[in-house]
Formats: structure tokens, C-alpha cells, sequence
């Protein structure tokens, strides 16, 4: 073996064009490959680390999901296209969950959480308008939409301590204050060309049409400067209660009584409306109209349905945990999924990935697209690799002939071959590889960040960074080395084909 790798050696240095060509296409395809996956890496690792520590914890458990919707922290995702914006759902069967979170074993802390979508403004009439302003050049994302986070008293800081409050305090247990998010602030005088401080009155307006009053307590800056955590205003869950629509009615179904009073539908027009000269000679007074007394008996008990509009103070959307041992959070959201299925209850288990699914989703879109990249790349570099490995044994046939001639077996030419590709690969890929890794260092040491609010959440973060891993490099090497083997067997083939007669006539 020894013998065969100095000839394969000897071989690349005497075909030094055709190595070189092969060598380049090997080299920059590594660092494409390693580059892009370790900047997949970095956001994936930066999404993770973000929402784990400050919005979905470990795990999280919601009502399980119509067909065609996706339900996370953020909002219901769904195909089906209607008029009317999907709300979160409130956790029927919550006491029940929280006993069997409690005899889970690995469950370190957790706390309940509401979630909504709301707008802030001084006014009660907002105008859209200022989108319009070429002046201010304003898109969505720069309104002072957020995203409204209540969680439950007295556990859920403890879940989430790492708020950097800048002025003010907490919301008072009970009340309608609230605490914004800088970026809030800074959207605010943007839109509405208003200051945002605290003390002031705002309205806070829901998708669903819901308009509330609240005072702003506290101003905050994320956790993680770099979040792509859309900006956020948190509440007491009395008042976020309003803004995702969790009444009484919203968790309630009624069948209807047995027998229905069908007098009304058997009723002829002339009974329902009179005789055509009921308003001939009589005025529109009391006496015709009825009073509020006669519209309530007509309407009948409407206690029910008062009862039923109110907000359900119990009510939950979700269930937030942090575990002793984090990454086995995989192992516990089969283990609470499985006993919630066994007793029948309409909650489901998700791990930080799919509670923050509106941000994950994305990643995961722009990752599947460049490994499909990626796999195109190598396929047109590895076609290319083959033949010009062709070519290479079409020049080479006098030589292959001779070898053959002076007794070398097929099986000696096939690993000379072979190891000339695995060693043109190996060198070619540790150059890609210290190529890659100097072209991250110095990209890294610039700490470029975008402040762009899209380009932030497609990114999974602001920070642009690499983050190599021996994985990412070790699984590079391996995906190299075998497809420059498999790209080497049909030149191999051609290359054993090639007998002594062949060759000198040939020659």
C-alpha cells in the first residue's frame, strides 16, 4: 500500500493542471459547505439560546391544533383563509396538566401564559395613512405592533428573570399597567410622531377589534439585544385576558333544549307585520314602538349571555417549563404527550422549536434551501470531477497499459486510482477548511449586526457570526471523500478496461 500511495503521489505531481483544476473546485465547494452550515449553526444556536431563556423556556404545552393550523406563542398559523383572525385557545383540562407536570420527574420550574397581538396609540382612531408618508417611508414592521405576553403572578419572572428593565417597574398585580419594549418606544414616535414615557395613558387596540386603556409603568430592553423577537408589551393576565378573547364563552357549548317554540315560523305574513294601514292614523309613539320593558321579554334572559361575555379570570393558553436537564427535552415532551393522549386531554407538548414555530419555521425554510444549494453544487462539481478524470485516463492509457503490461493486476490499478482521489480530496479539503476558517475569523471580528425587523427574523437574530463545529467539519470531510469516490468510478472503470494490446495499439 505504501508503494501504491508514492505513485499516486508522484502521479499528481506530474499532472499538475488537471490537479490543481480538481483541487479548486474541491477547496471552494468545503468552504461554501462549511461556511454556510456554520452560519446556519450560529442562528440556529442564537434562536435557541434566545427563546429557550426568555419566551418559550424549554417547553410549552397549548390545546392541540385544528387540521390546517400550527399553534405557538405567537399566534394560530393556519392555511384555511376566512374573514375572521384566529385566537389561541384556552386550556380546558389545566388542572389536570399541572398534576401531571408535577409527578413528571426533571421539570425544574414552570408558569401559565396568555398571548395576543395588539397596537399601541394615543388616539382611539388610528390612521394607516402615515404608511403612505413618503417622508417617514414607514412599513409595517415599524408600526408599534407587538406582541403582548401576560404570565402568571409570582412564577413567571422567576421563569424569566433576565428582563433589563432601564426605568420604571412591574405591573401591579390587578391592574392595567403595562411595560413596553424600547424598539415599542421608538416605533411609536416613528408612527405617530408622539413621545412614549412613563405615566402616559395609551389605548391598546387587539386584530380582533378589542380596545383597552392601559398606563405604561416600565420601559425594557430585550434580554438578548440581538433578539429576533418581534418587540413586545407585557401585561397583568387580567388585562391580556380582554385581548385574546378568553371568556366564558370562548370554553363554553350549550346544546340546545329538546323542543324548540316553532309558533313564530308557523306564524302567516299578515300575522307577523298586520294590516297594510297599521301606521295609517297612528303616530310613532310608546304606545306603538313598546318599551325597553317589552324589547327585554322579547329578547328573553340575557343573564346567560352576559355571563358568558365576561372574562374568564381562570383561564390559561399556555402551560411554560424549564428542566433540569434542558436538551432532554425531547424524551419529556413524549412522556407528557403520551400520558395526555392516555386520559384523553386536549393539550399538547412542544418542545422551545415548535412553541416558537412563526421564527423556527423560517430558519428551518432558509436552511432546507441551501442544503438543496448545496446538493445541486455538488452535484455540478462532482460531474465535473469525473470528467475530467476521463480525460485524465484517456492520456494516462499508454501508462495504464504498461503497468498492465509488466504484471500490475486490475485490483492495483483500481486503489492506484482510488487513492489518488482520496488523497486529492483529504488535502484539498483541510485547505477548504483553513480557508473557511480565516474567512470567518475576519467576518467574525467585525460583529456585524442588521437592524431591519424582517431581515431579523428570516436571520433568526441581528448578529451575523459563524459558529464551526467538529460536526459540521467532520461530516464535510466524510460528504467530500465520498463523492469524489463515487464520481471516480466510472473514469476507474474506463481505466480497467484498458489491456496491454489496447494501450500499444494505442501507442
Amino acid at each position: 500500500m505504501k508503494e501504491i500511495i508514492k505513485l499516486a503521489v508522484r502521479n499528481l505531481k506530474e499532472h499538475k493542471s488537471k490537479t490543481i483544476i480538481i483541487s479548486m473546485f474541491i477547496l471552494f465547494g468545503v468552504a461554501i459547505v462549511v461556511m454556510g452550515n456554520s452560519f446556519l449553526e450560529s442562528v440556529n444556536r442564537g434562536l435557541e439560546k434566545d427563546f429557550r431563556a426568555n419566551i418559550t423556556g424549554d417547553l410549552a404545552i397549548s390545546v392541540i391544533p385544528e387540521k390546517g393550523t400550527v399553534i405557538d406563542l405567537f399566534g394560530v398559523n393556519t392555511t384555511n383563509i376566512s374573514g375572521e383572525i384566529p385566537q389561541i385557545p384556552a386550556l380546558a383540562d389545566l388542572e389536570r396538566i399541572e398534576e401531571i407536570l408535577a409527578e413528571t420527574d426533571g421539570i425544574k420550574k414552570q408558569s401559565k401564559m396568555i398571548s395576543a397581538q395588539v397596537i399601541l396609540s394615543k388616539d382611539a382612531e388610528m390612521d394607516f395613512s402615515v404608511l403612505q408618508d413618503d417622508d417617514k417611508d414607514l412599513g409595517v414592521m415599524d408600526l408599534p405592533i407587538s406582541m403582548l405576553f401576560a404570565g402568571e403572578t409570582g412564577t413567571f419572572w422567576e421563569l424569566f428573570p433576565d428582563l433589563k428593565m432601564i426605568e420604571g417597574h412591574y405591573p401591579t398585580p390587578g391592574s392595567n399597567e403595562i411595560i413596553v419594549d424600547t424598539r415599542v418606544v421608538d416605533n411609536f414616535v416613528k408612527t405617530w410622531n408622539d413621545t412614549l414615557e412613563i405615566g402616559d395613558d395609551v389605548l391598546l387596540a387587539s386584530m380582533g377589534g378589542v380596545l383597552r386603556e392601559g398606563k405604561v409603568v416600565g420601559i425594557f430592553k430585550p434580554a438578548n439585544e440581538y433578539s429576533a423577537m418581534f418587540q413586545t408589551v407585557y401585561c397583568e393576565p387580567g388585562f391580556a385576558r380582554s385581548f385574546a378573547e378568553l371568556t366564558y364563552a370562548s370554553s363554553f357549548s350549550q346544546e340546545l333544549p329538546d323542543t324548540v317554540d316553532l309558533s313564530i315560523s308557523e306564524m302567516s305574513e299578515d300575522d307577523l307585520f298586520g294590516d297594510d294601514d297599521l301606521f295609517g292614523d297612528i303616530g310613532f309613539d310608546d304606545s306603538i314602538l313598546g318599551t325597553t320593558s317589552d324589547f327585554d321579554s322579547i329578547l328573553g334572559d340575557t343573564t346567560l349571555r352576559d355571563q358568558l361575555n365576561q372574562t374568564d379570570d381562570g383561564s390559561w393558553q399556555f402551560v411554560l417549563a424549564k428542566l433540569d436537564k434542558p436538551h432532554a427535552d425531547k424524551k419529556i415532551v413524549a412522556q407528557l404527550n403520551k400520558r395526555f393522549k392516555e386520559e384523553g386531554l386536549n393539550a399538547l407538548a412542544m418542545d422551545w422549536k415548535k412553541a416558537a414555530y412563526s421564527y423556527s419555521g423560517t430558519v428551518d425554510g432558509i436552511g432546507f434551501i441551501f442544503n438543496l444549494l448545496i446538493i445541486i453544487l455538488a452535484i455540478v462539481v462532482f460531474i465535473i470531477i469525473m470528467n475530467t478524470m476521463v480525460v485524465s485516463v484517456i492520456e494516462r492509457t499508454s501508462e495504464i497499459g504498461t503497468m498492465r503490461a509488466i504484471g500490475a493486476e486490475k485490483k492495483f490499478v483500481k486503489k492506484l486510482f482510488y487513492s489518488e482521489a482520496v488523497i486529492l480530496t483529504s488535502l484539498s479539503s483541510v485547505a477548504g477548511i483553513i480557508f473557511a476558517f480565516i474567512c470567518m475569523a475576519i467576518f467574525n471580528a467585525f460583529n456585524i449586526a442588521v437592524t431591519n425587523s424582517i431581515a431579523k427574523m428570516i436571520l433568526g437574530g441581528g448578529l451575523l457570526h459563524f459558529s464551526p463545529t467538529p460536526k459540521i467539519i467532520i461530516l464535510t470531510i466524510v460528504v467530500a471523500l465520498l463523492g469524489s469516490i463515487i464520481s471516480n468510478r466510472y473514469p476507474v472503470k474506463s481505466a480497467l478496461r484498458i489491456t496491454p494490446i489496447k494501450a500499444l495499439s494505442k501507442e
